[in-house]
Formats: structure tokens, sequence, C-alpha cells
């Protein structure tokens, strides 16, 4: 089994940041791309950045470009993400997912964290 642990969210007002963690732990052979999802109430969830396996490549929505940087540690098998000149609209349940591959020989699936919210008010 795999566990993903978020954690960094919190009340912060507008114009602050935020730093999210997220640990994936148990049977973990090697972990491909790394992503940050948010929901708010009423609304799909979203893609809000997504990093490769070396961390050399990275995606994001154009909302969060130039506030919101990812990144990722492998040896501890973390994601995070720096928000910066954070918004109201940026308030959300933020989620953490990993693709996954559990051993050698198996396939690669999707596993989710529990999400952390986030509240960006004055």
């Amino acid at each position: 089994q795999v566990q993903l642990v978020e954690s960094g969210g919190g009340l912060v007002q507008p114009g602050g940041s935020l730093r999210l963690s997220c640990a994936a732990s148990g049977t973990i052979f090697n972990i491909n791309i790394m992503a940050w999802y948010r929901q708010a109430p009423g609304k799909q969830r979203e893609l809000v950045a997504d990093i490769s396996s070396s961390g050399g490549s990275t995606n994001y929505a154009d909302s969060v470009k130039g506030r919101f940087t990812i990144s990722r540690d492998n040896a501890k098998n973390t994601v995070y993400l720096q928000m910066n000149s954070l918004k109201p609209e940026d308030t959300a349940v933020y989620y953490c997912k990993a693709d996954v591959r559990p051993r050698l020989w198996d396939g690669t699936y999707a596993y989710w964290g529990q999400g952390t919210q986030v509240n960006v008010s004055s």
C-alpha cells in the first residue's frame, strides 16, 4: 500500500505565503509524475501544477503561474508547493497526487492524499 500525507495548509492573509508538503510512504519502487490539485466549494477539482520524475519539467495552471512553485525531493518521496502572493480565489482544499510503481514488476497507479485546507482571507 501507498499513503500520501499532506501538510502545511492553513489560514493566510491575501499577499501571504504558504508551503505545502506531501510525503509518500509504503511500498514504492519509483514515483513518476507528482502533482497538486485543488478543489474550491462548488467547483470541480483542477490541476494546479505537476512535476516530472526528475524534477526537470514542470507545468502550471495559468492562474498560478509566477506565484506558485512545485518541487520534489526524490530521496524523501516528497513533493512541495510553494505558494506566494496568495489571493482569496486560491482558497480551496489542496490534494497531492502521485503516479507510483509499487514494485518493479507492477504497473503505475495513481494515489491521492487526503487533502489540506488553504484559506486566504483578511
